[in-house]
């Protein structure tokens, strides 16, 4: 163990000293969680619960510290060797990758029911994973954000803004992997790379548009571009600046747990369905009926122009707002795929006033999760189960979809 320097008599250690740490658990930001010696947090990137770890301390204060681990002295069954070569170089893309499949699955599954407990001040609540068997591991996702570096393009380390060059990406599409050995950007920071499985389409757009270098003829670089994916049997058309899940399979995973959150369409009772931050229109055209009239709501402009072409022909209605911005009026069900932020206030405010009988809120981030719930559940509405997906394996993302009742035995706040 090292020596640890000192400021002074009385003061703390300064950083870049060693100190063992048994893992509790993991937490939401993928780092292991344990206590220091003098009680406070510390958070250790690259452990696994139930280890005993080496960590160098990077950084503290009287509150916690954040390290990194230089050794495991005993280690957990699950631990992995990573099996993608620029983790050892720092790459900060996929942080589990330590962890084998069923234990990051498991993390993740212990995050969320986590941040239900104490942010969402739920006891014990159903929380589930979803039965991953038929979504990849490796070479699925369509959309990557690359960092320019010396002589091509990249991922960000961990918290940093230095680039590991990347030429070949684990969890990537073979369609995109083959961009990145030769792709270069001169004179922008980042370049988006997407492909659209169905149609073949790719496209590698940057601003400026002209810095983008070293491509096939076909790669679409304007930031116009668009490529079109198939999903549940609805074509989709997605452009550069719409968002859109990670992978085909990821997509649809979603669809089928939407589906199974909203139960029988026939329970509903009338009025129209609201899909709340509705995207390119994924869930709009996909889990509701087709007599079904849909109010699809969305602040992006080019989300709701793919959005208006994806649900052509269909009772639905795109409305170009903020959420917070809707006027609501009564619906029989809501759909809502916030941003990472989730509803907040103001978006449970205004869905909440619906009075729909079933809400599913699908979440990307746990944290947010946990805040909305407590929210709803002010307003009325009791979670009755969490379905965790693993859409973005090897990372500590997680997708949830949860279903929210409205239940008259509670007291609103």
């Amino acid at each position: 163990m090292t020596k640890r320097p000192t400021r002074k008599s009385g003061s703390r250690p300064l950083p870049n000293f060693e100190v063992q740490v048994r893992i509790e658990k993991v937490v939401a930001e993928g780092d292991g969680f344990g206590h220091l010696q003098d009680g406070r947090v510390i958070f250790v990137e690259g452990g696994l619960p139930g280890e005993l770890v080496v960590a160098k301390v990077l950084k503290q204060s009287k509150d916690y510290a954040r390290a990194v681990v230089t050794e495991v002295l005993e280690s957990s069954e699950q631990r992995v060797d990573p099996p993608c070569e620029y983790v050892a170089q720092g790459c900060g893309g996929c942080d589990l990758q330590h962890a084998s499949v069923s234990l990051q699955r498991q993390i993740k599954v212990d995050i969320v029911t986590e941040s239900l407990v104490r942010l969402g001040k739920i006891e014990n609540p159903q929380v589930r994973l979803f039965e991953s068997g038929e979504l990849p591991v490796v070479a699925a996702r369509t959309t990557l954000r690359v960092a320019s570096t010396d002589g091509g393009v990249g991922f960000r380390k961990r918290q940093s803004h230095d680039v590991v060059r990347v030429t070949h990406c684990l969890v990537a599409h073979p369609s995109l992997n083959e961009l990145l050995p030769d792709i270069r950007l001169d004179g922008a920071e980042e370049a988006v790379l997407r492909v659209g499985v169905a149609s073949g389409e790719r496209m590698a757009w940057a601003e400026p548009q002209d810095s983008v270098s070293g491509i096939a003829s076909e790669v679409l670089t304007s930031r116009a571009s668009s490529v079109h994916e198939v999903i549940a049997q609805h074509d989709f058309v997605v452009s550069a600046e719409s968002f859109f899940q990670s992978s085909p399979q990821a997509a649809q995973a979603l669809v089928d747990a939407t589906k199974r959150a909203l139960g029988d369409a026939n329970s509903w009772g009338e009025g129209p369905v609201v899909d709340a931050y509705c995207g390119v229109g994924l869930f709009a055209t996909t889990v509701f009926p087709a007599d079904r009239h849909v109010i699809a709501i969305e602040s992006n402009p080019s989300a709701c122009a793919d959005a208006r072409l994806n649900v052509a022909g269909r009772d639905i209605e795109i409305v170009q707002a903020p959420v917070e911005e809707w006027v609501p009026q009564s619906a029989a069900v809501v759909v809502a795929d916030p941003a990472r932020d989730g509803l907040r206030a103001g978006g449970v405010d205004v869905l909440t006033a619906t009075n729909a009988p079933v809400i599913v809120l699908i979440s990307c981030d746990p944290a947010s999760l946990g805040r909305d719930a407590r929210l709803l559940i002010a307003k009325g509405y009791r979670l009755e189960y969490s379905e965790v997906l693993d859409l973005f394996p090897h990372t500590h993302h997680v997708e949830v979809v949860s279903r929210f009742v409205r239940d008259e035995s509670m007291e609103v706040v």
